[in-house]
């Protein structure tokens, strides 16, 4: 239970899908890559079970949401880490810096919190996912 009570900071790199989507959506707070995607079922589960069909899986993956700018429309995320033109593996070690200052900077904010105060934080962001008012 210890490690409940320090920050977590969570940062998708490429591919985070199926039931561990769920663990990695409590963190305190939640980064991906620009071109990262993220979901707890993959395009092609979606549209198997939808559709019967696994080549409608482009239709799923938009009906999804899984990019970035969606999920962070969406407040599934906190932020977007920026790529290098071309992806992160063009240049790994900007990618690495552009990680790192994002965390450091998401820790040294989320550090000055009280471990209560990070779980109630934790507990009313997760109870807010798929809230939604019409304005």
């Amino acid at each position: 239970m210890a490690s409940l009570r320090v920050p977590i900071i969570v940062t998708v790199t490429g591919e985070g899908g199926s039931g561990g989507a769920l663990a990695l959506g409590v963190g305190d707070r939640v980064y991906m890559l620009e071109y990262a995607v993220y979901s707890v079922i993959s395009p092609e589960g979606c549209a198997a079970i939808l559709w019967k069909d696994q080549d409608k899986k482009a239709e799923a993956a938009e009906a999804m949401k899984v990019t970035a700018p969606d999920l962070l429309e969406l407040g599934i995320i906190d932020g977007i880490i920026p790529e290098p033109r071309g992806g992160a593996h063009r240049d790994p070690e900007a990618t690495a810096r552009s990680v790192g200052d994002t965390v450091a900077k998401a820790l040294a904010e989320l550090e000055k919190r009280t471990p209560e105060q990070l779980l109630e934080g934790r507990y009313r962001k997760f109870r807010s996912l798929g809230v939604f008012t019409e304005g």
